[in-house]
């Protein structure tokens, strides 16, 4: 089995930040400084064009490990952040800025790119997962949730349609083509999913036929207006009481 390999820590008001590899594949695991031994693991994926440290990700993450004592790990999906671009990569960048310029429709790139993206991603989220529970601060015993949208609800559908251990997840805000609509299909844990209202790339009557899709029993819909990098502060807390609420951690007073 593939093996964390850390490369780099730093430590600041509670929490430790530790660059890793894991099968050549970057990431960054953030946890509580006084220990975290089978606290939640929240799995964060970037949205597309960005990469695991996004100021979005970096403050999620911050704040739910010292208001709620996660663990929390984002990667690079192929072809972003330091990871190598292929000639696929190149291709689809280039398409879409074509389009964009012209005033073309981007969805039936970006869903294509998207799927292809997936596909490469969900194995290395899995490895990813193997080996971060092999860590003896994480173990086979931690609950496990992901969180992710427009890329990041592309890879992480197709990944929770898949790997049981996540058992609870955040999606929202992604062009939306059929292979999604399946996966939700086969997602039946419970789904919290952030819709943003007014982002004139994604089609909000998709993203609604999406959230029906899933199959789970609990699922509970965030419209805000705006786009989705405009999501409201107070959903960070939102989404960490959902955490909280089915991963079981402990919610601290800092948490307000």
């Amino acid at each position: 089995m593939d093996s964390v390999r850390f490369t780099a820590e730093t430590s600041s008001d509670g929490v430790l930040e530790r660059d890793f590899t894991v099968a050549g594949v970057p990431g960054v695991l953030w946890s509580p400084a006084s220990g975290s031994k089978s606290a939640p693991l929240i799995l964060m994926g970037h949205t597309g064009g960005l990469h695991k440290r996004t100021p979005g990700i970096m403050a999620r993450a911050r704040h739910h490990v010292t208001g709620y004592g996660f663990t929390v790990a984002a990667i690079d999906a192929p072809g972003h952040g330091d990871r190598p671009r292929t000639a696929q990569d190149d291709q689809a960048r280039d398409a879409l800025l074509r389009a964009r310029a012209a005033g073309e429709p981007i969805g039936p790139i970006v869903a294509e790119y998207n799927a292809a993206l997936a596909e490469r991603a969900v194995p290395e989220w899995q490895t990813a997962l193997d080996a971060l529970q092999a860590l003896p601060e994480i173990g086979t015993e931690a609950p496990i949730g992901y969180s992710g949208i427009t890329l990041g609800t592309a890879i992480g559908l197709h990944l929770a349609a898949v790997e049981p251990r996540i058992t609870a997840a955040t999606f929202g805000g992604v062009l939306v083509y059929e292979a999604l609509i399946e996966a939700a299909r086969q997602v039946t844990i419970p789904i919290l999913f952030l819709l943003p209202w007014d982002d004139e790339e994604i089609d909000r009557r998709s993203d609604l036929a999406l959230f029906d899709a899933f199959a789970a029993k609990e699922k509970t819909l965030h419209a805000n207006p705006g786009r989705h990098n405009q999501t409201p502060r107070f959903e960070v807390d939102d989404e960490a009481r959902f955490y909280a609420r089915h991963l079981g951690a402990h919610v601290s007073s800092s948490s307000g």
